[in-house]
């Protein structure tokens, strides 16, 4: 095989996005809402402090959605289990939009009010939880099953453009107009993405429903914990997020480890560009059976380059290896999307995309307040550098204790096989 036949089979494959109508909408409007997300997370934190000059009050918009994102994504995953997973996302992307324009409209009035901010930032905390099971759920509805490894690694691209682009069109817009403009960019794109949900045709359950109920959600939990391959997807990043989420200490490396404060915005940005790289890149995924393995090698390389990173010597040389973890978390994450996709009949993946939310919105804040108090009471280099090797040793241990896990073939995995047998052409088919 030549160089250029090896190039164009890294390339990410865009077959589920040209052959399927209502993945290209599930995607675009998901990425949209993640765009919009990431303009009012700047919008947000920049309107508080312009009101109260306090870092804490900043902060303190994160406990105020925390609690939302535990219940409402619990919750979120049993209703989309039960009710037209479609209608709730439409619903929720309007309630969205509706609760931005109520954030716009306090922040063009003459006295904005404080306490409204943060109402409306838990109401949106909420809505969001409610939406995210059922697009999480409804993804492997829109594919064939065989192209689920490459609609995660598209619907992972997607994201993080959102998370890179977002923020960076936030600022843009917030320096030069104020967050009241941000938010009213925001709700023209909510509305145009509920409308992008509005036009996908229907998905009716597969089996029998059950209502939203704490019993229900206690049989997601108990599934998840009684499948030692997916819980093995959830104890890795849990591991990763928790112990070496470097993102607190980059103010602190730049200013007081480098000494280049000026270029403090590399280092936020390096993950995500590594993660986009990744995902470009990602054709050679769909070859990769043994998920497992890929996960737990994907997250140990995560750690490592963290670690090497808080070694390192120049601020650019960070840059390179936060960059090369970002592209290491994002192949875990495409293969942690594959086999929830492959493997969780449809009467459960609400309630398991649910879980997986909590799994991956509690890791990097656990993670913060991990890496802060380390810094504190040893050095920012210290930090990151034993949050890297403590990931390392955290995925090892794992792979250990769910051998399960590590042994995963989506070839031969009887969950992999009886999801893949009822999806044929008798049961659920995707729809051009």
């Amino acid at each position: 095989m030549g160089w250029g036949s090896r190039l164009r089979a890294l390339r990410m494959d865009l077959g589920p996005f040209r052959e399927h109508r209502d993945f290209r909408l599930l995607l675009i409007a998901g990425t949209v809402f993640y765009l919009g997300g990431m303009m009012t997370y700047v919008a947000i934190p920049f309107q508080i402090y312009q009101l109260t000059h306090s870092n804490f009050a900043v902060g303190a918009v994160g406990l105020v959605e925390l609690g939302p994102l535990i219940v409402f994504g619990l919750y979120g995953g049993a209703l989309a289990d039960h009710v037209d997973r479609r209608l709730l996302l439409i619903w929720t992307g309007i309630a969205q939009a509706a609760f931005t324009a109520w954030l716009c409209i306090n922040a063009f009035s003459q006295n904005p009010r404080l306490w409204e901010i943060f109402v409306v930032s838990g109401l949106l905390a909420s809505s969001s939880a409610l939406q995210r099971p059922s697009r999480e759920a409804l993804l492997p509805r829109t594919v064939r099953h065989d192209e689920l490894t490459a609609a995660n690694a598209l619907s992972s691209f997607g994201m993080q453009a959102g998370v890179l682009v977002g923020p960076t069109i936030g600022g843009l817009i917030v320096a030069a107009a104020g967050p009241g403009w941000c938010f009213l960019v925001d709700i023209v794109g909510l509305f145009v993405a509920s409308m992008m949900y509005a036009a996908m045709r229907r998905y009716p359950h597969v089996g029998e429903t059950e209502a939203p109920s704490l019993a229900g959600i206690g049989k997601g939990l108990r599934y998840a914990f009684n499948r030692r391959d997916l819980l093995g997807t959830y104890v890795v990043d849990l591991a990763a997020m928790l112990l070496a989420m470097p993102v607190v200490l980059f103010p602190a490396l730049a200013e007081n480890v480098f000494s280049r404060p000026h270029l403090l915005g590399f280092l936020y940005s390096a993950e995500t560009i590594g993660a986009l790289v990744a995902t470009a890149l990602s054709g050679w995924t769909a070859r990769v059976h043994h998920h497992g393995r890929a996960i737990v090698l994907a997250a140990a390389v995560y750690g490592a380059c963290i670690a090497a990173a808080g070694w390192s010597s120049s601020i650019w040389l960070a840059v390179l290896f936060f960059a090369l973890a970002g592209a290491a978390d994002m192949i875990s994450a495409v293969f942690r999307g594959t086999i929830w996709s492959q493997t969780i009949p449809d009467t459960l993946r609400g309630r398991l995309a649910g879980i997986e939310m909590l799994s991956y919105s509690i890791g990097p804040l656990g993670g913060q307040v991990r890496a802060g108090v380390v810094a504190d009471r040893w050095t920012v280099r210290g930090s990151i550098i034993s949050g890297g090797v403590s990931c390392v040793a955290g995925v090892t241990l794992t792979a250990m204790w769910l051998r399960g896990f590590w042994g995963y073939d989506a070839r031969t995995d009887e969950h992999a096989v009886a999801q893949r047998e009822a999806r044929q052409p008798a049961g659920e088919r995707a729809e051009s």
